[in-house]
């Protein structure tokens, strides 16, 4: 069968296409019609003709299979050291034999298909840690990455990130918000904060703002106190601020899909809204993947030769120390953080970005001393959460997911600590089902309720008596 009804090569352009493959509940049918899908070999030749460039053909050929890399992957350590864990044989087996079989004019058979497709999606969060210890500086990560474009392109992709790629197609976002969605749910939450924050404003679409602030979708959809708590933060700090009307949406499932024309028009929405508005920097939420999808990955897709954004284009955790170290931001020292409590570092901003010193700043400003606790290993060492790359989203590959999860369960236990620290939605998903799952008794957070709670709040922005 080369195209089934609801799995197949064409990517989700239209409401209709996208409603069709939601009414297939937990892609029953699409994963039964993938069991019988075709493989398009002349279109994968292509592909690999266009796109297989010198940096992953050196990495292919030059993999010495010393096996260093091992220890380096949560999800070996979590599987008993399976050797088909190993991060250079997971991707030799899959890309490097692809290749190899492209090559040789060898059948490519759907159940190689399907084996890549397991491997790509639950055997790896794409963490880019195992780059970090590769004595030749191979990144299985970013291979991984670019074979999940690969078997995006011949429909062999998990269902949830079909959808998730459809929906920044359709919505231009990761859920099904309109942008009247988006405005009316910032309307909605400034109203909401008025008995407390009389004089808070949730500006949109203001030109020339010294910041545009960008979200997850999730927020609007699923958590609109998030958007009041930033808007709070920026009120009590008085800056000149903003969102965009359009483009306000940052994150890219399309980035975990593989499907790299939705990551391009997803960027490109972004950008333009920073065209329109003209601020003078833009800033992203609690994100790791955000970021890296708008501001690390976003500025190539684009095909912005300076490989940057249009303006400087900052992680929140960069705004939080900058406002705590210049006293837009003032903390109460008896309102600081008295109990153990650790930070979990994301792959995204922190190996992929290098910000691991600036949240450790954060920690200074906001825990009382003695009581921040170290993950071990930690900063740019430390471990994928266990839902990163889409691992979090999807219900075929749940129970790896699951087991993926005690790494960070294990860590977190070693630190002593109740409460973690983190500042990204797929971390704060992880370690949320985590407790769900394992139940260690933990809470978790964003930056930004623990800082209202302990920001000291300038007179004339508290409510006048009546």
């Amino acid at each position: 069968m080369p195209e089934g009804t609801v799995c197949n090569k064409k990517t989700i352009d239209t409401k209709e296409q996208l409603d069709a493959l939601l009414a297939d509940k937990s892609g029953k049918v699409y994963y039964e019609e993938m069991k019988s899908l075709d493989v398009n070999v002349d279109m994968l030749k292509t592909a690999l003709k266009n796109t297989l460039r010198s940096r992953l053909k050196t990495w292919l050929e030059m993999c010495a299979h010393c096996g260093l890399c091992a220890d380096s992957c949560f999800l070996y350590l979590v599987n008993k050291r399976d050797p088909k864990q190993v991060p250079s044989y997971k991707i030799q087996s899959t890309l490097g034999a692809l290749v190899k079989k492209v090559q040789k004019g060898e059948e490519i058979t759907n159940e190689f298909m399907h084996y890549c497709m397991d491997t790509a999606w639950s055997k790896c969060t794409c963490c880019n840690r195992c780059g970090s210890y590769c004595p030749y500086g191979i990144d299985m990560g970013i291979m991984f990455g670019y074979l999940r474009g690969l078997l995006f392109a011949q429909g062999f992709v998990p269902w949830e990130l079909k959808i998730g790629s459809g929906m920044h197609r359709v919505f231009r976002a990761q859920m099904d918000v309109t942008n009247e969605d988006w405005v009316e749910t910032c309307e909605w939450m400034e109203e909401e904060q008025q008995d407390e924050w009389p004089d808070l404003k949730i500006p949109v679409d203001k030109e020339g703002a010294d910041i545009m602030y960008t979200v997850n979708a999730r927020e609007p959809k699923h958590y609109p106190e998030d958007i009041a708590e930033a808007a709070i933060l920026f009120h009590i700090a008085g800056e000149n601020w903003t969102m965009p009307s359009t483009g306000w949406e940052q994150t890219s499932l399309s980035m975990f899909a593989g499907d790299w024309g939705a990551c391009k028009m997803q960027v490109e929405t972004v950008y333009e809204a920073i065209d329109r508005l003209k601020p003078k920097r833009a800033m992203g939420t609690e994100c790791g993947h955000a970021h890296r999808a708008t501001v690390v990955e976003g500025p190539y897709w684009v095909g912005r030769k300076n490989g940057q954004p249009p303006v400087e284009y900052i992680h929140y955790v960069q705004w939080v120390a900058e406002a705590l170290r210049e006293g837009k931001i003032k903390i109460d020292p008896d309102k600081r953080i008295q109990e153990p409590v650790t930070y979990q570092d994301s792959c995204n901003y922190i190996r992929n970005h290098g910000m691991a010193d600036i949240v450790r700043e954060i920690m200074g400003y906001m825990v009382a001393p003695g009581y921040f606790v170290e993950m071990t290993p930690n900063r740019e060492h430390n471990y994928c959460c266990g839902g990163g790359g889409g691992f979090n989203g999807m219900g075929k590959y749940r129970p790896q997911r699951n087991v993926a999860l005690k790494c960070k369960r294990d860590q977190i236990l070693a630190t002593g600590c109740k409460l973690v620290v983190s500042p990204c939605h797929n971390c704060w998903d992880a370690i949320r089902d985590l407790e769900e799952e394992y139940e260690i008794g933990i809470r978790w957070s964003f930056l930004k309720p623990l800082l209202i709670k302990m920001a000291i709040i300038p007179e004339h922005l508290k409510p006048k008596d009546e």
